[in-house]
């Protein structure tokens, strides 16, 4: 078991799924994440990340607001 733990959820309304595929596409393809990283999505994201040391888990929050706040964010730019 780690030692550290964070739980997120995240909704964005209609904006939801969208993000969660881009978000998810990224976890995908970062197996060696050094923490243990789930993104679940069931009408909302759930984002539950485990690590055994706190800055590793900090950059991994961080690191995952960032690519929400960018999705929700190009997703309204391009809104008609």
């Amino acid at each position: 078991m780690s030692n550290f733990s964070a739980k997120i959820i995240v909704d964005a309304k209609e904006k939801t799924l969208a993000i969660f595929d881009s978000i998810n596409t990224d976890n995908d393809f970062y197996p060696e994440n050094p923490t243990k990283t789930n993104i679940s999505f069931d009408k909302k994201i759930t984002i539950s990340v485990e690590s055994d040391h706190m800055p590793h888990l900090r950059a991994n929050l961080n690191s995952t607001l960032r690519l929400i706040q960018a999705s929700y964010d190009s997703i309204e730019s391009v809104k008609i």
